[in-house]
């Protein structure tokens, strides 16, 4: 039995990613003045491009079970 299928393992790398660019997006541009919803603290910019990641990667992942 497969525990983790190569799709998820290729998705979460695409998480890993986005979370990776979401922390270096808040620190080198974030947001000055502290009123940006998701650049104003890094876990929120994180989280934001951890979801990004996972999206981009896995809407571009292949479906067998389309005929």
């Amino acid at each position: 039995m497969k525990i983790l299928s190569r799709k998820r393992f290729v998705s979460l790398i695409g998480a890993f990613t986005g979370g990776v660019a979401g922390y270096q997006y808040y620190y080198f541009i974030g947001c000055s003045t502290g009123s940006c919803a998701i650049t104003s603290r890094p876990f929120s910019s994180i989280i934001y491009g951890a979801i990004m990641g996972y999206l981009l990667i896995s809407a571009f992942g292949k479906d067998k079970n389309i005929n």
